[in-house]
């Protein structure tokens, strides 16, 4: 009898499959969702069929041209007659490129943050990913390294940054910082050649690379470096381009000594942005807004080229201590302009070569032909340079150039990934002035789970970041019991713990699967297990600790905190549609619900999306496609934080409550990112999408808050821009 059923409910689930059983659901019943155009958009042509609500009138708009629903927080313009929604992508760049005050909003940070209100409030909406947990870091010590109680670290100032403050008591005069991040060895620019350079190879840059002319506060804010700057002017054309004209100190030296000078200021960036160092570094420069860069300069190949020219017209060497950089009026307006002035310090001749001239005849700034040389194969000479300068890991590689920040590296091996940096003894001093008083730093990799004992052998001075319940336990413990031998501060993070999703693939693509999901997780229970009580949750995308959230708090900020409840969970779901069983009747409340997409809307990824093994798929049905609401979710192997998710989201009752099922693989970091991107960064891609949901971190410790670009739903930006492969039906405005 039992196999008989067995095979009575395969059979039906075949033919539910096929679209063969009989059906309720049609084309005529699928209700035009706001969703369904985004799913739409790959049938049309950016620019022509469709452009985003911020590039058709953004310009134009102030924050007194909006107006917010009271209930919902969402803000709204006025367009040709017209009220529309504003959306994730005209949010983010109205609150870098449109901070002129304006109503009631007196200054422009009163502007930001009044743009910033409206972007959290509707991503809180969107979530186009769910805060797990945001937890506290503690910071362990040997009480040999005075000055941390004075000078503590926080979000914005990490230990690598706060050392300058410090001193050590150590016979050695040395402190020994770690990571669990591999450190490279590539320390004179961490990004080279790279994408996402590791966090310890960031360090040992910062480290290295100093006398900036705009410096990161100890607060995550910008100001003017006075150890360096004599004097900074400000103009604006006719045109609207903006020029910061920047003096520097004429008592500024490099670590052997020698004189530094504006052309050490600005001979790196007339390099990186020449198709010699795209060939170095096998990776073109992005992202910079320099007069003349992108539509002149990078495209000039040397001698007899036949596109650009070899003039950077954006930038200008009036004497030996002063030049200038000119902005492209679009950019002018940016909150963080002040960043556009921001040059570091690195040796010309290191960049350029022997004999290599920075000249200027009045139309910007340009290199003498040396620097283009090629050899028989047409490959660029200084290229093989500059390639090696940045990956050779030899002791005397480092030693080739001077370093000018407050430490040099003396030397890395590669083999325990441990790098040994000395004391710049003609170090100016950074933003406060300070310099560095502690002789030697030696940063090295280092095992979580093997740190403390390593600290108590005296192998660490230093653990950073350390959480979650048990970790943070021990690390006290150690702290209380040693009699002032070791010693910790603490501080919030900056950031969380996420289920992250691709936002436009498979069921996770619709803001109420998403929502749905957040409801049916206790995220506060999650967020107390994970953290051992060392922490919370956060509603969205911030640091509680910014300024500009308090400034959004105090303008009266509405955010939805998603308390657990199945019962609105099923209820987000069933206003979205997701009202049917997979033969197309009406579902009843068992098993796996299912989402009826138009025929002309749903792409080739999703008409294949399917649960990992197969048991579930979408499926076609009286001209409508029904998708079922199974969440492929890729955790990270050896992770405390994949397996709570085994039980707060896979195994969580709420979620089979809700009509949801979630199938979950486990890997590494990297086969995790490729499946995100879906594209082989990595070389682990397939080329076939499987997963919408992964768990990872997000920090937002940069002194820039700024999401520009990453919410764009223009095709040419999105692969490469996107934070969440999200597009915001809101953004979207026709032409035609």
């Amino acid at each position: 009898m039992k196999k008989l059923l067995a095979l009575l409910m395969t059979l039906s689930m075949l033919l539910s499959v096929v679209g063969m059983a009989s059906a309720d659901v049609d084309a005529a019943a699928v209700a035009d969702q706001p969703e369904f155009q985004v799913m739409t958009l790959g049938n049309y042509k950016y620019g022509e069929d469709y452009s985003s609500l911020y590039d058709k009138v953004g310009a134009s708009i102030t924050i007194a041209d909006v107006h917010e629903d009271e209930e919902t927080g969402f803000g709204y313009i006025t367009v040709d007659g017209e009220e529309k929604l504003l959306g994730l992508d005209f949010l983010t760049m109205a609150m870098v490129y449109n901070t002129t005050p304006a109503g009631d909003y007196e200054t422009e940070d009163d502007v930001y943050a009044a743009w910033w209100r409206l972007y959290i409030t509707r991503w809180n909406y969107l979530l186009p990913e769910v805060p797990l947990y945001s937890n506290e870091y503690y910071d362990l010590y040997n009480a040999q390294i005075k000055g941390v109680e004075e000078h503590p670290t926080n979000p914005f100032w990490s230990p690598a940054r706060a050392l300058i403050d410090w001193s050590s008591e150590k016979e050695d005069d040395s402190i020994i910082l770690g990571s669990s991040t591999e450190l490279s060895g590539q320390f004179r620019v961490p990004s080279f050649g790279k994408s996402s350079p590791g966090s310890s190879d960031n360090d040992i840059g910062g480290l290295t690379t100093g006398l900036d002319t705009v410096a990161t506060t100890k607060e995550g804010g910008y100001e003017w470096n006075d150890t360096v700057v004599v004097s900074h002017e400000e103009a604006t054309d006719d045109a609207g381009n903006l020029t910061y004209t920047i003096k520097i100190a004429d008592d500024l030296k490099f670590s052997d000594g020698s004189a530094v000078t504006a052309k050490d200021y600005i001979a790196f960036t007339l390099a990186s942005l020449s198709p010699v160092y795209t060939e170095a570094a096998s990776r073109e420069s992005s992202g910079l807004t320099i007069l003349g860069w992108k539509d002149a300069y990078q495209l000039y190949t040397g001698p007899g080229s036949e596109a650009g020219t070899k003039e950077l017209s954006g930038i200008h060497l009036i004497d030996d201590y002063t030049f200038s950089v000119t902005i492209p009026a679009d950019y002018a307006n940016y909150f963080y302009k002040i960043t556009y002035g921001g040059f570091s310090a690195s040796p010309a001749a290191a960049w350029l070569g022997e004999g290599v001239e920075i000249k200027d005849d009045g139309n910007g700034c340009y290199l003498s032909d040396e620097f283009y040389a090629k050899d028989e194969e047409g490959k660029y000479l200084q290229a093989a340079k500059i390639n090696k300068l940045c990956t050779d890991v030899s002791e005397e590689n480092y030693a080739s150039f001077p370093w000018s920040g407050p430490y040099v590296v003396k030397s890395f091996d590669n083999t325990d990934s441990t790098a040994t940096l000395v004391k710049n003894e003609y170090f100016k001093g950074n933003y406060e002035g300070a310099t560095p008083h502690i002789g030697t730093i030696i940063y090295k990799r280092v095992v979580s789970a093997t740190q403390i004992e390593d600290f108590k052998a005296g192998g660490l001075d230093v653990i950073a970041a350390i959480t979650g319940g048990a970790d943070t336990d021990n690390a006290l413990k150690l702290a209380d019991e040693s009699e002032g031998k070791y010693v910790y501060t603490h501080y919030s993070r900056a950031g969380y713990g996420k289920l992250g999703f691709r936002a436009d693939y498979g069921p996770a693509q619709f803001a109420s699967v998403r929502q749905a999901i957040a409801l049916c997780m206790d995220r506060a229970q999650f967020a107390k297990d994970f953290t051992g009580g060392y922490g919370g949750v956060v509603d969205g995308p911030y640091y509680t600790g910014s300024w500009m959230y308090k400034a959004a708090v105090e303008q009266g900020m509405l955010l939805d905190s998603y308390a657990t409840s199945a019962d609105a969970a099923i209820e987000v779901l069933e206003e979205d549609g997701w009202i049917w069983n997979a033969d197309g009747t009406e579902y009843a409340g068992e098993g796996v619900r299912y989402k009826a997409i138009p025929a002309d809307k749903i792409n080739e990824n999703d008409k294949n999306y399917q649960s990992v093994d197969g048991t579930y798929k979408t499926v076609e049905v009286n001209g409508v496609y029904l998708m079922p609401l199974v969440i492929n979710w890729f955790g990270t192997a050896d992770n405390e934080f994949t397996d709570l998710l085994q039980t707060g989201l896979k195994e969580n009752e709420n979620v089979a409550k809700a009509g949801m099922v979630v199938y979950n693989t486990i890997g590494d970091f990297a086969p995790m990112l490729d499946e995100l991107y879906q594209q082989a960064a990595y070389g682990f891609y397939a080329g076939t999408p499987m997963y919408c949901a992964f768990n990872f971190a997000t920090g937002f410790n940069s002194a820039a808050y700024d999401y520009a670009f990453n919410m764009t739903i223009d095709p040419a930006m999105y692969d490469d821009y996107s934070s969440y492969y999200i597009k915001d039906f809101a953004d979207i405005c026709w032409l035609k």
